[in-house]
């Protein structure tokens, strides 16, 4: 390598960055051929090239696109800037994996909607902390209470799918959950925190 290299892994799953494109050239088809080695082969769709860094974002933008992102953990990692103007990686929750956990809530809403409204609200409260924990790192406030607002708009549906009639308005619904509140989203890990 001629300059800058760094290797991050999580199980089976890492991202190589370089500071220069020819060092990434290099050693994704020494990769490819090492992998091919052992009867292995790099899953295309995953596996890529991309300019990311402080100049992605001018990069791209003299060409006429978007800087590219990435998905690396569950989160889609971009190129950014701080509020004093110096470049930043920023991370947000993956559409992919929020798509996937608002389906299993809906599911597990839909096969627990004739319980007591408490014990459905316990039941909530029990995985969101969890997701906050792991998704409420730093810059990504937003997409965990969109989240908490799909679940929020998945209870309204599903306490008022267990019988006939309506059970709640949204003005009802609220006032129950002034009484049994949601757990809040909430940021956890400072990423910047030295």
């Amino acid at each position: 390598m001629k300059g800058y290299c760094e290797l991050v892994v999580y199980a089976d799953d890492f991202v190589v960055s370089f500071q220069h494109k020819r060092d990434a050239e290099r050693f994704y088809e020494l990769l490819k051929r090492r992998t091919g080695r052992f009867g292995l082969r790099l899953e295309e769709e995953k596996s890529r090239l991309l300019e990311f860094g402080r100049f992605a974002q001018v990069n791209a933008q003299k060409r006429g696109k978007k800087a590219e992102t990435f998905d690396f953990l569950g989160f889609t990692h971009y190129c950014s800037k701080s509020r004093s103007g110096k470049f930043r990686v920023k991370r947000k929750t993956s559409r992919k994996k929020m798509r996937k956990k608002i389906k299993e809530i809906n599911a597990l809403l839909k096969s627990i909607r004739h319980h007591k409204v408490v014990e459905i609200i316990v039941k909530l409260n029990q995985i969101l902390p969890g997701y906050f924990r792991y998704y409420g790192i730093t810059d990504n406030f937003q997409s965990i209470n969109n989240f908490r607002e799909h679940v929020r708009k998945c209870l309204f549906y599903w306490l008022n799918r267990r019988g006939q009639r309506k059970s709640y308005t949204w003005e009802g619904f609220t006032e129950l959950l002034k009484v049994y509140p949601l757990e809040k989203a909430k940021i956890h890990v400072n990423v910047y925190a030295r």
